[in-house]
Parts: structure tokens; C-alpha cells; sequence
């Protein structure tokens, strides 16, 4: 049986929703932290400033995360941004979507740091 939890959260989202280093890395950040700037991000994750950029548009058109202002970012709840990304996936590559557990869970797993970053 397959057990996600946060420690290895990082490895299911390249996995599973076949995310880089670098935006798994992006999406996490934000997930932790609420709405950020490109510049924390990439302080954060030790990226180049274009690197972070780079992960952030394509988490932009992977239908995860919205650009809110020309450098700041914020995720979709995590549930819908799992969900988007395996849609999107299954659309791509000509398969029926249906109910995945795994994508589930990854998506509930997300939740709590989500919501703790947002009511602090």
C-alpha cells in the first residue's frame, strides 16, 4: 500500500503528475506559504531567478497555480490543482479521466499546510 505523506509529497507530485524538481519545489513553496513573489521562491529553492520563473509559468499553464501580479503567485486549492494537472495529463495523453485515489490523496495530503499558510 501506498502512503503519501508530507515528507514524501515532492517524489508523487514528479511521479504522478510528472511535475520537475523545480516546479514540485515551486508548488510546495507556495503551498506552505500562501500567496509569494518570484524572488522568495527562487531564494528559496536555490534557483536562478529565470529557472523560478521558468517553473512558475509552466505551474501557471498546468492549471496549478495563478500569476496574481507581474512577480506574485498563488496555488489553486490544492484538490483542484492536483485534479487540473491529472485532467490535463489524461487529456494529453488520450486517456479516459476517472476517479484516481492516488491523485486524491495527494491533493487531501496538501491540504492542511494549504490551509495553515492562509490563516496564520
Amino acid at each position: 500500500m501506498l502512503v503519501i505523506n508530507l515528507r514524501n509529497i515532492k517524489e508523487y507530485l514528479k511521479l504522478e503528475l510528472r511535475l520537475s524538481d523545480e516546479e514540485s519545489k515551486a508548488f510546495l513553496f507556495i503551498i506552505n506559504n500562501g500567496r509569494t513573489n518570484l524572488e522568495k521562491i527562487a531564494k528559496s529553492s536555490k534557483f536562478s531567478k529565470n529557472i523560478a520563473y521558468k517553473a512558475l509559468q509552466s505551474l501557471v499553464e498546468k492549471g496549478m497555480i495563478i500569476k496574481i501580479s507581474a512577480s506574485e503567485y498563488e496555488s489553486l486549492h490544492p484538490k483542484f490543482a492536483v485534479t487540473n494537472r491529472y485532467r490535463r495529463l489524461c487529456l494529453d495523453e488520450n486517456l479516459q479521466v476517472k476517479k484516481n485515489i492516488l491523485i486524491d490523496n495527494i491533493g487531501t495530503v496538501l491540504e492542511r499546510p494549504f490551509d495553515d499558510a492562509r490563516t496564520k
